[in-house]
């Protein structure tokens, strides 16, 4: 028995985990009672030495003075408090306004105003509910197709696990080794690639079947000007000119922020577009303002509305992200400056309140205790698993596996896509990820380019039936029983559980193009983040002797006499005793 057991020891781990988990157990603590009663029985049959979680208290403080960890926090309360401000309901009901006139108008609103709540909340429930809420019965209102609505708004509420900042790249960054910083500038350019798949396809939808997605109709239409027109024009106008001055900014980026920071080298290209947006988003807020002070009559009531609604959020969002991509804050920094940035815009909204601040705080402990308890768990149990060299026989479980790198990749993916329909997001992250590091390491895998596949690939997880929790959330506030319409006196059907489902499968489908698109042109996250800068022994010396001049004192060496800078061919035996050598010779003697 006990041969049998040594000899089977990680599969036999993996497996009363899993005993564990269907037995109803709570993650956190099923990892790690599985850890300890696992690492238990290796002790008992000579597989560990008894010391074995001797240091796991170290490890635990370690965890919880983790700085990386606490954006997570951080960016829970600004995006609880930016949902709890009603910033989506201004959001969605002044974007339908802009693109309401064209077919489609409704999805595509409903889209950008997922991606920006990606952006400012990162809470997919928060999304979900909001949009559900307030968009869904407008497009049942007007005769949208209920497999497009439904998919419209579970598919753009789960944007908030690929667009930074979200909080599954921040655990993947903790998991992987990685900065959060290079995982965000890794994640931008793929997270907007999908918001752009997503509109294609509604254009798409709009083209073939234009009777699926209408227009809204005039009457729907509240910010005409008196003399009936829609003020579209003032609107193209204002964003044609903060447009120019974004333009004129990213040419000019480097000579003003590079002597401001004390940077030489040339700036990344997602932080030229940050900060070249946020300067357009401020000339807009700026101009909207004396607009309205000055009555100056330029703008129109809807590109008022539209820079007063869009603009704070969009400043917070890059001010925010641009702090971080130019290295000025680090991840937990910006995020703290988001959740005061939050509290300033639902000040200015007259919508902070002590029972609003409370609840936030309530909401954002429970997330970052659950979030500890698992890394907690995850950690008791890597100690059992590292103990038993789980790692290799994780490896060789994949060494036999076609296609090298690509191979890996694909079978990755199909796990987490099928692990994905059971478990959450957190759970894979912190059980399966760091399983599957160090194999994508020995594979020469970058771990950015990993971590960001993997984001997109969990993505689908909230929309993969039998437990896809945007389809819970939307099922929450969708209409059960048939309605009357307030507005145009019709009988609303209620929505079936099966219409939610079957709207998901489009978008299901183009995320998984999304995640075989980064697969396949990993420059789309690599080729923007800073490589390290490899320098071999002489550069190193070089670098030393220009370090290093010579006392004042002293002169230079003449021609012909030894350089005390630089080793001389045979030197001679030292007099004193080296610390390092002597420490490496005690250290050698123990293991003797």
């Amino acid at each position: 028995m006990t041969a049998f057991i040594t000899a089977n020891f990680v599969p036999l781990l993996f497996c009363g985990l899993l005993i564990f988990l269907l037995s109803g157990f709570p993650v956190a603590f099923s990892l790690a009672a599985t850890g300890l009663f696992f690492g238990y029985i290796g002790m008992e049959v000579g597989l560990f030495p008894s010391n074995l979680f001797q240091a796991l208290p170290l490890r635990v403080f370690g965890i919880m003075q983790n700085d990386t960890l606490l954006a997570i926090p951080f960016f829970t309360l600004m995006g609880i408090i930016l949902e709890r401000s009603r910033m989506a309901e201004d959001l969605l009901s002044t974007i339908a306004q802009v693109f309401g006139p064209v077919r489609g108008g409704l999805a595509v609103a409903v889209v950008l105003v997922g991606a920006l709540l990606a952006a400012t909340t990162g809470v997919v429930a928060a999304a979900v509910i909001s949009m559900g809420l307030i968009s869904l019965p407008i497009m049942l209102r007007y005769g949208y197709n209920r497999t497009i609505a439904m998919g419209t708004i579970t598919a753009s509420g789960t944007l908030a696990q690929a667009i930074p900042p979200s909080l599954v790249l921040i655990v993947l960054a903790d998991q992987l080794g990685r900065s959060v910083g290079d995982m965000y500038a890794g994640a931008l350019i793929p997270g907007l690639m999908l918001v752009g798949l997503y509109l294609l396809f509604i254009a798409g939808v709009a083209i073939v079947l234009p009777k699926w997605v209408p227009a809204l109709p005039p009457e729907a239409r509240i910010y005409t000007e008196p003399n009936g027109a829609s003020g579209h024009r003032s609107l193209l106008v204002l964003l044609a000119v903060c447009a120019a001055a974004s333009w004129y900014w990213s040419t000019q980026h480097e000579a003003i922020i590079n002597p401001m920071i004390g940077r030489e080298m040339a700036a990344g290209g997602d932080e030229v577009v940050i900060m070249s947006i946020t300067v357009g988003s401020v000339l807009a807020l700026a101009i909207a303002l004396l607009n309205r002070l000055l009555r100056l009559g330029l703008l129109s009531r809807l590109a008022e509305q539209v820079t007063f609604v869009l603009i704070p959020p969009l400043v917070l969002i890059f001010l925010v992200l641009g702090t971080i991509f130019l290295g000025v804050a680090t991840p937990t920094e910006g995020g703290a400056m988001g959740a005061l940035g939050a509290l300033i815009m639902a000040a200015g909204r007259r919508t902070l309140s002590m029972k609003l601040l409370r609840e936030a705080m309530e909401n954002t402990t429970k997330l970052s205790i659950f979030v500890l308890f698992i890394l907690i768990g995850s950690t008791v149990f890597s100690f059992t698993f590292n103990a038993a060299d789980g790692h290799i026989w994780v490896e060789h479980l994949f060494d036999k596996l076609p296609g090298g790198q690509l191979g890996f990749l694909i079978f990755v993916n199909f796990l987490v896509f099928v692990l994905g329909m059971f478990i959450d997001f957190f759970e894979i992250a912190f059980i399966v990820v760091p399983l599957l590091a160090p194999v994508a390491q020995s594979l020469d895998i970058d771990l950015i380019w990993f971590g960001v596949i993997l984001a997109m690939n969990l993505q689908t997880s909230f929309l993969t039936p039998p437990f896809g929790f945007a389809l819970f959330y939307l099922r929450s506030v969708a209409a059960r029983q048939d309605y009357t319409d307030k507005v145009t006196g019709k009988l609303i059907p209620a929505v079936t559980t099966a219409q939610i489902y079957k709207g998901s499968i489009a978008f299901i489908i183009l995320q998984l193009i999304m995640v075989v698109v980064v697969i396949a042109y990993p420059n789309l996250v690599t080729g923007h983040i800073g490589q390290a800068v490899k320098v071999d022994n002489e550069t190193v010396q070089e670098m030393l002797q220009d370090m290093a001049p010579p006392a004042d004192d002293e002169e230079p060496a003449a021609e012909g006499e030894a350089d005390p800078l630089k080793p001389a061919e045979e030197p001679a035996a030292s007099t004193e005793e080296d610390p390092m050598k002597a420490l490496q010779e005690s250290l050698k003697n123990e293991k003797k």
